[in-house]
């Protein structure tokens, strides 16, 4: 799997409508590719049982929240949260308020998600950053990022933002990168220290610290070529802010022939070796991006009305000092009867 068809090799899984006599007056039922299933089943617990159950409890739980409001209930969407936390319905709906919580705490970055704004769109087509057409070996859409094309004299923090947000919004619209994951490229050469003054320290670390949890994505490998001396310490900072299973997925080349040997040429724009130039890339990547624009400006629609409902690690060890204190107040109940 890939595919020389390109068409092919971008369209992910399609839906159809069942009736039911439930609170809705349909279910979703996922028509993915047959190889798709499969890895959807032995790493996700995902089958048409688990999917239909937990969508239907999701979409209760959905309509019963008084904390949210105007949240897409398509199949397609919740599935974002359900596939990435392996069809646990609570992690599930932690994600959600989570994803919800971030939009509205960074609303400079997060609302108004428009490939079309003129600097926005300038800069998809400088090549920082875009998609492949081809998936790689793994059945993975990779996602390519080229730091010299982020022109700071030209563009904001707020472009940055606007344009990996709009990437990722985009693809996760697609079932079949929601159960494959993605793949990462980045070319860091001739990106230097001036970089890192697009946010301040706080800001970048919130960004990745909480996207990591709050965006629905699988990220399965992250490939890094020329990473300079000069940033390295930027990189390692980066490291601090993620899991560790991200950590592992992280790997650094020195030349295009190291990179070769991991990730297939064939996903890559011609000049690192690929057949397809960068230009085409992103010309085929733009017509994804407008078919759907319509469904990213919506996102807008939602709203977290309170937060009270998020756990944090904060809140988890309250509830977890709580419970030992109503134990500990057990045990003296319990010693006081030995004494009476």
């Amino acid at each position: 799997m890939p595919s020389t068809d390109v068409a092919e090799i971008m369209v992910g899984g399609c839906w159809e409508k069942s009736s039911t006599a439930d609170l809705w007056p349909s279910v979703d039922s996922c028509r993915l590719p047959k190889s798709v299933e499969i890895v959807a089943f032995n790493e996700l617990r995902e089958d048409e049982h688990a999917r239909n159950h937990s969508l239907l409890a999701f979409r209760r739980w959905v309509a019963q929240n008084k904390d949210i409001q105007n949240i897409n209930t398509e199949g397609r969407f919740l599935l974002r949260f359900l596939r990435t936390k392996k069809f646990s319905l609570p992690m599930a709906q932690q994600m959600l308020l989570k994803y919800l919580n971030l939009r509205q705490k960074f609303p400079m970055y997060f609302l108004n998600l428009d490939f079309l704004i003129p600097s926005v769109n300038a800069l998809i087509s400088s090549g920082y950053l875009f998609a492949s057409p081809f998936r790689d070996n793994d059945g993975r859409r990779v996602i390519i990022g080229i730091a010299k094309n982020f022109d700071l004299r030209k563009y904001t923090n707020k472009d940055m933002s606007y344009i990996h947000l709009i990437t990722y919004e985009t693809l996760m619209n697609d079932e079949v990168n929601q159960v494959m994951g993605f793949t990462h490229f980045g070319d860091l050469a001739s990106i230097s220290p001036a970089y890192l003054t697009l946010y301040t320290p706080t800001e970048f670390a919130t960004l990745i610290k909480w996207g990591e949890q709050s965006i629905p994505m699988r990220h399965k490998a992250i490939h890094l070529l020329n990473v300079p001396a000069p940033v390295k310490f930027a990189y390692d900072f980066f490291k601090t802010r993620v899991s560790d299973k991200i950590n592992q997925r992280m790997k650094m080349y020195n030349s295009k022939e190291e990179l070769h040997k991991k990730l297939d040429k064939r996903v890559l724009p011609k000049e690192y070796g690929g057949t397809m130039p960068m230009a085409e890339m992103i010309d085929l990547w733009k017509k994804e991006l407008l078919s759907n624009r319509e469904s990213l400006l919506n996102l807008d629609n939602m709203k977290l009305l309170s937060d009270k409902s998020i756990v944090t690690r904060k809140t988890r060890a309250e509830q977890i000092k709580g419970l030992a204190a109503g134990i500990n107040q057990l045990n003296g109940s319990f010693r006081k009867l030995e004494v009476d």
